[in-house]
């Protein structure tokens, strides 16, 4: 496996796919209570979990680049990386169930749990193998400590 495409692209396309479904079977969705403010609150959950993460690599002057891990000088596992290893993920995670929510739409069943498949199988996976080769020890033990989405 290689990563091929941008996961910023994965999820621009995957958000795409929501708004096609929602427009296309308007019959599929669903105006529950309260779903404008959950949305908002995923959204500011992606936002802080991503701009976190980001943060701290920034600090920790390694790349962001999610196309090139090997580029990482140096292994990152505080801040928001205690809790997840893949937080920037996360964050688009959560801006992908926004949309969703804010859109109503049923075809998230399909569309959401496919982003995470994808994004776990193309992109997560292959930079684990990558990190495990530049890390060695203390990467593996990371992986067994901290969970891959939460």
């Amino acid at each position: 496996m290689e990563l091929k495409v941008p996961p910023v692209i994965v999820v621009l396309v995957a958000a795409l796919l929501l708004w096609i479904g929602a427009w296309l079977m308007p019959h599929l969705t669903l105006a529950l209570p309260g779903r404008r403010l959950l949305a908002v609150l995923l959204i500011l959950a992606g936002l802080i979990s991503g701009l976190q993460a980001v943060l701290t690599f920034r600090r920790r002057t390694t790349t962001t680049n999610p196309m090139a891990p090997e580029t990482a000088s140096v292994l990152v596992t505080d801040g928001v990386y205690r809790f997840t290893r893949n937080p920037m993920y996360l964050g688009l995670l959560a801006l992908l169930l926004a949309l969703a929510i804010w859109l109503g739409t049923l075809t998230a069943l399909i569309i959401v749990p496919g982003f995470v498949w994808y994004m776990t199988e193309f992109q997560i996976k292959p930079e684990e193998e990558r990190l495990g080769t530049l890390f060695g020890p203390p990467y593996r033990e990371y992986l067994s400590r901290v969970r891959r989405w939460i």
